[in-house]
């Protein structure tokens, strides 16, 4: 079994040396190729002076060379950070400057984005290296040796040996913090694998299996498509930045790879069933259906399951801290009747446990926040000891006094079977005129409206009220509707007080750069209105 990622391709490499890996852009690397270039890049860097431990910056769009870039960083000991290609480079600066990278794998074009960094080398995946010698000319970075793609083929065709232990890091995934500045998540080889097993064991991915990546590579989703793959020797697809924003292409790359299996977040569902025209499409290899990262709304989860009757659909839960720590497995006899999908039960080798506010764990049907124990969860924050030990505390349950348990943030509900309901985040339950107020309450109600395609409820301080409710929707193609009437809607679902006072309508809502709604935009939005 494996004890680091990369082993997973070694493993793999002997049994399908010939077979396609990884796909993407219309190109493709075998596993024999994909082994081989990573071992030289691992070559190349060591060559370099990077050593175990050391960060490496992968900042390029999607291609096949993001995976040879991802194992060939581990095959050399070193820590992968994937940099969003489309983030502003205030905040590409500000991850690469926080985690201190010591190289960067980029193209000649984002190479000129870069803010000072004191570097080992850049390794440039496409276009020309710039300056004498290949020595860049960039004003705002120091002369730094830059090494073209083709400078692989000169390393010996065998990786270092491994220096790596499964407790090391092995990459750093940067997500959004409460204070706006980006907080990197540590993972470790043990933390990564520990999901990977439970995946393998529980949807069965195999060699004949075709996965779908269409998560972008800084999002945690991109691990289950990447990993799963080289576990089981199966192929993955790349799904690139120009193609996910089109339904239509998106659809027809489905079917023109016989996708089998399918992970993202339920906007990217919602989107594909909504323009996608899915039901033209031949998408019956597809067995598998993840998703995770937001609510599904219920509605369309309908939709989606009377649309693809063969195909298993499972809601993962889990914050990157945790990788995925529960699942549930969609019943379709019991959708018509659900109002809410549960979050479900803890994976394999991980425990999840709602704990009140007295640190005592809750009865069914009561309310506390979810807490996560296992080898899955984070070692902490990169150069964060404080936020790290705000996330990261103390079991206060005897026996288990003093093991570690991540707090989530998010509040659940535990039913009778062990299951978990997902209720909202503890900072999205907003008090308004003595009321308190769930959000996802909010949107549901307005999802339930026929016209409604996308819906987002967002709170605005208020001295006098506490908070008002502020809301933002997109329609479907063709529909028209009023804020009144959607006001009017609401208030038959939910009562008066849940009513968002003022409603904009939209074409669509803002995204993250990993598919989500952007409610941070949304939020900023709306306190403009309230301004104005």
């Amino acid at each position: 079994m494996a004890y680091l990622l990369q082993q997973l391709l070694t493993e793999s490499v002997h049994r399908h040396p010939d077979k396609p890996a990884v796909r993407a852009r219309g190109r493709s690397l075998t596993y024999g190729e994909l082994d081989l270039r990573s071992s030289q890049l691992a070559r190349l860097l060591r060559d370099r002076g990077i050593e175990r431990g050391d960060r490496v910056g992968l900042f390029f769009p999607k291609a096949v060379e993001s995976v040879v870039a991802m194992l060939g960083v581990l095959k050399a000991g070193a820590v992968y950070v994937p940099l969003d290609p489309h983030a502003p480079a205030r905040r590409v600066a500000a991850i690469a400057e926080d985690c201190g990278v010591r190289a960067v794998v980029t193209t000649a074009e984002r190479l000129a984005t870069l803010p000072p960094l004191e570097l080992a080398c850049v390794l440039l995946v496409s276009g020309e290296p710039r300056g004498a010698g290949g020595v860049t000319q960039i004003p705002q970075i120091p002369q730094i040796p830059q090494i073209p793609w083709s400078a692989l083929e000169t390393f010996p065709a065998a990786a270092p040996p491994e220096s790596a232990i499964e407790s090391d890091l092995a990459y750093i995934l940067y997500t959004s913090g409460s204070t706006g500045q980006p907080k990197g998540v540590m993972l470790t080889h043990r933390n990564a694998l520990t999901f990977v097993d439970w995946c393998a064991a529980t949807f069965r991915v195999g060699p004949d299996d075709r996965l779908s990546n269409h998560a972008p590579l800084h999002f945690d989703l991109s691990v289950f498509d990447v990993y799963n793959t080289l576990a089981a020797g199966a192929t993955v697809s790349l799904i690139h930045e120009e193609i996910t924003v089109f339904p239509q292409r998106l659809a027809a790359l489905m079917e023109d790879h016989g996708i089998t299996v399918w992970y993202s977040v339920p906007s990217a569902l919602v989107y594909l069933l909504l323009h996608g025209d899915l039901a033209a499409r031949d998408l019956d290899r597809l067995r598998l259906i993840l998703f995770a990262g937001e609510v599904f709304p219920m509605k369309y989860l309908r939709q989606l399951a009377d649309l693809l009757p063969r195909a298993e659909l499972y809601n993962l839960y889990g914050p990157t801290e945790t990788n995925v720590c529960t699942y549930h497995r969609v019943d379709r006899w019991k959708l018509a009747g659900q109002n809410r999908l549960p979050i479900g039960r803890a994976c394999a080798n991980t425990e999840v446990v709602a704990l009140d506010a007295d640190g005592r764990p809750v009865p069914a049907g009561g309310t506390g926040e979810l807490f996560v124990r296992g080898p899955s969860v984070t070692p902490g924050y990169w150069g964060d000891p404080e936020k790290s030990g705000r996330a990261l505390v103390d079991d206060p349950r005897p026996p288990r006094r003093g093991d570690r348990l991540y707090r989530t943030g998010d509040l659940v509900t535990p039913d009778e079977h062990g299951e978990y309901l997902f209720l909202g985040r503890r900072d999205s339950q907003v008090k308004s005129r003595g009321y308190r107020i769930e959000l996802g309450d909010v949107e549901a109600a307005l999802y339930a409206h026929p016209a409604v395609a996308e819906a987002a409820v967002v709170a605005v301080p208020d001295d006098d009220v506490g908070s008002r409710l502020r809301a933002f929707v997109a329609l479907r193609a063709g529909e028209t509707v009023t804020a009144g009437a959607l006001q009017a809607h609401c208030a038959g679902r939910v009562p008066r007080y849940m009513v968002p006072e003022r409603i904009e309508v939209r074409t669509e809502l803002p995204r993250t750069s990993t598919g989500k709604t952007d409610r941070t935009r949304l939020a900023a939005d709306a306190r403009l209105m309230e301004a104005a």
